[in-house]
């Protein structure tokens, strides 16, 4: 289920959401796709009858898991990348591990093995390797965007710290209905209000990259995310997350005729390396 939500899922959604955003305004189009599958998952629970009451006590904790798992991840994320380029993105944004393993010890009481410490630099190194020499530019001018892409890694890692600390105890379908629809509602408000209308001239492409946005990342990566955390400690799963860089960058040589190399593929190994040695730790 992780390699799922953090792989084919989050990992497929770099280069189509590159392509997307040069028809639509980034906060239109995650909100957009965000409602849009909060919308269909809680239509599919209905059909098959699964509940989507939400106990009293539970509402305050629902909201905060919306804004952290998804209005700050899928929000700051996207908005990060007027600033910055792909890959100085996703460095900062798939930090995300470094900082659930600093919340999971005095929050969960995860005290980071010996093996899980090695795994997670393993895989940072294959990370870094990746992104080495691609023009990297931390400039003065793109702290907005370094403070939005390290602000949604440490929220998501808090959510995800957070959520196992205190679970909702929801059916999966009924979770992502819930989240990511609430979570991508003051986005798509935002970008109606704020961000100009280019609808009308969306093409096809446009149209099958918003669908796949849609029901992969917002959708089934969602789904199993919230399923396989609580199955596995947080630390491992956020490991597991640094899959996505690579996905994306494989997926990048595919759609967009990204370079591909002895670079790329170096680095993938690494991290499924570490990914492979997390599990065991």
């Amino acid at each position: 289920m992780l390699l799922i939500a953090t792989a084919f899922g989050w990992g497929s959604n770099w280069p189509m959401l590159k392509l997307l955003l040069t028809e639509l305004p980034p906060l239109q189009a995650r909100g957009a796709a965000g409602v849009t599958a909060g919308l269909g998952f809680a239509l599919g629970a209905w059909a098959f009858g699964v509940p989507l009451r939400v106990p009293r006590r539970l509402w305050s904790r629902l909201v905060l898991a919306s804004l952290l798992n998804v209005t700050a991840w899928m929000g700051f994320a996207t908005f990060g990348l007027v600033w910055l380029g792909a890959g100085e993105a996703a460095i900062l944004a798939y930090t995300v591990p470094v900082w659930t393993a600093l919340l999971a010890w005095p929050v969960l009481g995860e005290a980071p093995s010996a093996r899980r410490v090695a795994a997670l630099l393993l895989s940072l190194t294959g990370v870094a390797i990746l992104f080495a020499g691609r023009g990297l530019d931390f400039g003065l001018a793109k702290l907005p965007g370094m403070a939005l892409m390290t602000g949604a890694a440490v929220l998501f890692a808090l959510g995800t710290v957070w959520g196992k600390r205190t679970p909702l105890g929801l059916p999966p379908v009924a979770s992502v209905a819930w989240q990511v629809g609430l979570g991508c509602a003051p986005l798509l408000l935002l970008g109606l209000l704020f961000e100009p209308w280019r609808w009308g001239t969306l093409s096809s492409q446009g149209w099958f990259f918003m669908g796949w946005m849609t029901a992969i990342p917002l959708g089934l990566a969602y789904l199993t995310w919230f399923e396989a955390i609580k199955r596995v400690p947080a630390t491992f799963a956020t490991v597991a997350m640094l899959l996505a860089p690579m996905v994306g960058v494989a997926g990048a040589a595919l759609v967009l005729g990204e370079p591909f190399g002895l670079r790329e593929a170096a680095a993938l190994l690494l991290t499924l390396a570490g990914v492979l040695l997390a599990s065991f730790g």
